[in-house]
């Protein structure tokens, strides 16, 4: 069993898929966060909207983020900081081209009736 594409040791289906497949919800930001990340790297677009805050889902269309999740290879997530709602990290992928890239970004969260959701991020 390899480890989640979140980094947790976990394996994908102990871990992130519960909560992309709907059977769980993250009790955290970071859990979301992570569980994003495993979302972009298999591919499930539908749960990146979902998870999306609808005050800001307008500004993120499906088709553009299954075609970034697609052309990108992504390497690994390391997690700088958290707090309640807010998720600073770093994503590392290999672009369409195969050049190494670094997504860092300073996201924020809230939660709606039981349920974390993705509003918006500072990117650096």
């Amino acid at each position: 069993m390899s480890d989640c594409y979140c980094g947790n040791s976990l394996s994908f289906e102990s871990c992130c898929a519960p909560f992309i497949k709907g059977i769980q919800k993250p009790a955290t930001a970071e859990a979301l966060m992570r569980s994003r990340y495993s979302a972009y790297a298999t591919g499930n677009a539908d749960y990146l909207i979902e998870t999306t805050h609808i005050s800001t889902r307008k500004f993120h269309l499906k088709s553009d983020i299954l075609a970034w999740s697609k052309n990108n290879q992504w390497l690994k997530l390391e997690v700088l900081a958290s707090t309640e709602t807010t998720v600073k990290f770093n994503a590392y992928f290999l672009d369409e081209n195969l050049k190494a890239q670094i997504h860092k970004e300073y996201s924020f969260f809230k939660l709606e009736n039981g349920n974390w959701f993705y509003v918006d991020g500072e990117f650096s």
